[in-house]
């Protein structure tokens, strides 16, 4: 009998889908779920909707525990699922809040720049506890992140905890395949692809349809008006890079200094796509301020009425664990883990997006090479960045905060250096109760 413990299980969304994809294989049918969060209400959904899987799926062997004790969620974890937000709402819309009264304006935030970098300083501490009771309770276990900043958090981890089995899952590489696959009326079961980069701005660098390089047909489609109004700042990457990049236009809208800088920019790249997130201000916050409300209802009415996918739901977890500890059957997949020889030509030791293949060795990334230069240019000013904001963490030095954020492309094409600082002097401020470790001041 296996175990697999979830930290922040009150994520439904996530845990349900994962958990549904680990009783849809048969090395995890007697499996125990153990479900951990800190907020007793969503945890106790979390676990109704486990027991409603287990049923749909027809696993009687399998067993489901909660607890909000991270310690007794983690003693024996053969897998762990890491899906927290280290401050609510009211927390984190202040680094969405606080950027635009500056005139940084910002999609999600969840990545880099001054939003993401301030969510990874309150995160990285917490996290890095959860490795210490990984290191002393279960060190053997397979650590699979969801929690963004990716990159980052990832890269900290890793860092400090190099014995551990850590990588980082982000579902924009098989989902944006996917979409590309649909662009071209093809079946993903005929798709082939190398994508590697860093978190969010990771690229095909080939992508083949039955063995036949498919860039020359997604070159045309793009050119097609109903799907260049999908994605319009991912196609307007495309058309200038000559790669795809894999997560959504607006999350990489915010990445670089060409679509978010002036309003007349955002009107025209942000605002009239057609695909999930095409950049308006503030769009995942304004959904977590509508769920603030709604997420009871929600979560019951998804245990009344909601329906047990009986097919994969597009996560890797499942099929990792059940490549290291389960049935053996070796898995490729994209994950985050630290460059060291990797990708040439990005910085060594950063944390890379890379093909990797988990099998009961244990996880193993593919070398990569070097990626075609300009790519390589846009990801390594990025990555710099991640860099100097681990540094932060690592040392308490807000003035590798003040660096980290002065040189992210969106916030220098719009402020000054000392417009940066007081803006990153203001996010301190609302983040006092949550970063006691930093010492002094800008």
């Amino acid at each position: 009998m296996k175990k697999i413990t979830f930290i922040g299980a009150g994520s439904m969304g996530f845990t349900r889908n994962l958990v549904a994809d680990l009783l849809a294989l048969d090395a995890f049918k007697d499996v125990t779920i153990s479900l951990m969060d800190i907020h007793e209400g969503r945890l106790e959904y979390s676990r109704r909707a486990v027991e409603k899987i287990i049923k749909a799926r027809s696993c009687p062997e399998a067993k489901v525990e909660a607890t909000t004790d991270r310690v007794r969620a983690l003693e024996g974890a053969d897998g762990v699922v890491c899906t927290i937000l280290n401050g609510g709402v009211p927390v984190w819309r202040h680094d969405i809040e606080i950027p635009k009264s500056y005139g940084v304006d910002i999609n999600v935030g969840d990545t880099r720049g001054p939003a993401g970098v301030f969510r990874f300083l309150r995160t990285a501490p917490v996290m890095l506890d959860i490795c210490r009771d990984i290191e002393k309770h279960c060190p053997k276990t397979v650590f699979l992140n969801y929690t963004n900043p990716m990159a980052m958090l990832c890269r900290v981890m890793q860092g400090e905890y190099p014995k551990l089995a850590i990588s980082g899952l982000c579902h924009s590489v098989q989902g944006t395949a996917g979409m590309l696959a649909g662009w071209l009326g093809e079946d993903m079961k005929d798709v082939t692809y190398t994508c590697a980069g860093i978190n969010h701005q990771a690229f095909y660098l080939d992508f083949k349809v039955r063995g036949e390089d498919a860039y020359p047909r997604l070159r045309e489609a793009v050119e097609k008006p109903e799907i260049y109004k999908e994605e319009i700042v991912r196609n307007e990457l495309f058309k200038a890079f000559g790669y795809y990049v894999t997560e959504s236009s607006g999350h990489n809208s915010e990445y670089c200094a060409w679509f978010r800088k002036r309003p007349d920019l955002v009107e025209k790249y942000c605002t009239h796509g057609t695909g999930w997130n095409p950049g308006v201000y503030a769009y995942i916050l304004n959904e977590y301020l509508k769920g603030e409300d709604t997420w009871e209802t929600e979560f019951q009415k998804w245990i009344d009425e909601g329906e047990v996918n009986s097919l994969w739901n597009g996560e890797y977890a499942a099929y990792i664990f059940n490549a290291v500890f389960g049935d053996g059957k070796p898995f490729r997949f994209n994950g985050n883990i630290r460059n060291f020889g990797i990708i040439d030509n990005l910085p060594q030791g950063a944390c890379v997006e890379v093909p990797c293949l988990a099998d009961p060795a244990g996880i193993a990334p593919f070398k990569v090479g070097e990626m075609p230069r300009q790519l390589a240019a846009l990801c390594s000013l990025s990555s710099q960045l991640e860099e100097l904001a681990v540094e932060a963490v690592l040392t308490g030095d807000p003035m590798k905060v003040y660096q980290s954020i002065m040189m992210d492309p969106l916030t220098s094409a719009v402020l000054s250096l000392a417009e940066t600082r007081e803006m990153v002097k203001a996010m301190f401020e609302k983040n006092r109760d949550y970063l006691g470790y930093f010492k002094g001041t800008l």
